[in-house]
């Protein structure tokens, strides 16, 4: 993905084409175009049967909710965006038709589509934009508080006009407003048990935990060559043989999160068609309250750090498909990657070294799911493999599925835990580390990594912004409460008749957006 910053003596410079980004290169019938129409013009009609990982009977319509892929997968069905992530991590326009900053990135204004309804029958407008984005500020408990946070007023400008301003400048600002959580509402809502969207279908059947099935509205799409499926069905399939077998059977046409130890035998079906990205997928491991004993001791998460073999959980669990986590979040494929920071070998007698330092003798407990990742149980019990060679007793505790990311997520002291992919360095580090953030799974706080990571935003020259990030990645992986093994290849399976599922720089599915670019041959 390009830098959307270059170096100016004026102040930040933001690259045109990326900011004016509506009028000829992203504008509505791009929204159409890209590498799915190298398949073939998208044709209508059929029903789409998703078998999916990524939800659990507790998921809710109301999006500051979500936490996984089946809800981010249906909430795209019925609402829309500001800001849609392409094939390449780019942010393009969706309900914003063209954005632009001021010098210094602080102060922007977004211009919003003409012409668009909701299922109700309401012309979009910028109240309703003001609306959608409010709902995650201020008393909010919406897990994306804490990326809007710089902001400090978001003024009307006009009817399809608006402007945010911030405490400080920030780049990347239409990156933030793809988040899954920003969907855009009609003003006032309250209720979303009944989904008013600009989306391309209606809600027409509410199972959480079973399935959730959606109708194309009448007429067309908006968007050009999308919304093609007449219903979009997706099952909850929590089981990775399940889904897979509901795959080679027929019974859905396409499934996320293949088990990678049958990506092999799939590949062969000339049924099957396997989409892999390396480089972009989930990052499996595991997080500690460092706020509550015995991992407050920094010496004690280092002794987890080196008593974990990353190889070998990766070669017998992921079956290879995946590359060598070090303890944070920003993925390989990311520009501000930190490629010198090389993830912890497993040392035995360094973990020893640092459990002996942290003085703590006993067992330690870890709750682990499949909910929570398929080889989330396989991961838990070689970590506990290998901790016996370091003198470390660690209690795999299997918990159930159902309401994990309510229940154990954030709530126990040690759990296994996956992050998705993000489309910028500065989210993947601010939605889980800065102090005092919703998401803030490990309850690390540093005010040099909040600084660093605010100052990152600005910095004009790209070496310099890209040692912050560095910097930052190396603090928290030597600091904060994750063990992070492995960033997992994604990996997804499909009929043969099904078209549109290509692999993408931010999630598996076509970015959960299947059932708006897929169709059938």
């Amino acid at each position: 993905m390009n830098s959307p910053l270059n170096s100016n003596d004026s102040g930040i410079h933001l690259d045109r084409r990326q900011l004016l980004a509506g009028a000829t290169a992203f504008g509505l019938a791009g929204l159409g175009a890209g590498p799915a129409m190298a398949q073939g013009q998208p044709k209508k009609g059929g029903t789409l049967r998703l078998g999916m990982e990524g939800g659990s009977a507790s998921d809710s319509l109301d999006p500051r909710t979500y936490a996984d892929s089946i809800p981010i997968s249906y909430s795209l069905m019925f609402w829309n965006q500001l800001v849609e992530i392409d094939a390449k991590g780019n942010a393009t326009p969706e309900l914003a038709e063209s954005w632009e900053s001021k010098p210094g990135a602080a102060e922007w204004v977004f211009n919003i589509r003409k012409g668009i309804t909701f299922g109700s029958g309401k012309a979009l407008d910028a109240d309703d934009v003001i609306y959608s984005i409010n709902l995650h500020r201020g008393e909010s408990k919406s897990p994306a508080k804490g990326i809007l946070e710089p902001i400090t007023e978001i003024k009307k400008l006009s009817t399809h006009q608006i402007q945010i301003i911030m405490k400080s400048g920030n780049a990347d600002l239409p990156f933030v407003l793809s988040d899954y959580h920003l969907l855009i509402v009609p003003a006032g809502t309250t209720d979303f048990s009944k989904p008013d969207g600009t989306g391309a279908y209606t809600l027409a059947e509410w199972q959480p935990g079973v399935r959730v099935v959606a109708k194309r509205k009448p007429g067309n799409y908006w968007k050009p060559n999308r919304g093609n499926f007449d219903t979009v069905e997706i099952r909850y399939i929590g089981d990775s043989a399940a889904r897979t077998q509901a795959l080679l059977t027929g019974q859905v046409d396409a499934v996320n999160r293949l088990n990678p130890k049958t990506v092999a035998l799939l590949a062969k079906n000339k049924d099957i068609n396997v989409t892999r990205t390396k480089g972009t997928g989930n990052r499996y491991g595991f997080v500690a309250l460092v706020d509550a004993d015995p991992f407050k001791s920094r010496d004690l998460m280092l002794g987890l750090k080196y008593g974990i073999d990353r190889q070998k959980v990766i070669n017998n669990v992921f079956s290879g498909y995946a590359s060598l986590g070090n303890d944070q979040t920003v993925g390989p494929a990311d520009q501000f990657y930190n490629a010198n920071l090389k993830p912890k070998a497993f040392d035995a007698d360094k973990a020893k070294f640092h459990f002996k330092k942290a003085g703590f003798s006993g067992a330690l407990e870890v709750q682990v799911s499949d909910g929570c990742y398929s080889g989330a149980v396989d991961s838990g019990v070689m970590f506990q493999e290998s901790l016996k060679k370091a003198g470390m007793a660690l209690d795999v505790k299997r918990v159930s599925g159902d309401g994990y990311w309510d229940n154990v997520w954030m709530k126990v002291p040690f759990c296994s835990v996956f992050w998705g992919n993000r489309p910028t360095a500065d989210l993947q580090i601010s939605t889980q580390f800065l102090s005092g953030g919703a998401w803030n799974d490990t309850h690390f706080k540093s005010a040099a990594l909040d600084k660093m990571v605010v100052d990152a935003r600005i910095e004009l020259n790209r070496d310099k912004r890209r040692e912050l990030y560095a910097e930052a990645q190396r603090i928290i992986s030597e600091e904060a409460g994750m063990v992070c093994f492995g960033v997992g290849d994604q990996m997804d399976g499909s009929s043969n008749k099904l078209k549109g599922l290509e692999s993408h720089a931010r999630y598996d599915m076509n970015d959960n957006r299947l059932a708006e670019k897929g169709w059938f041959v």
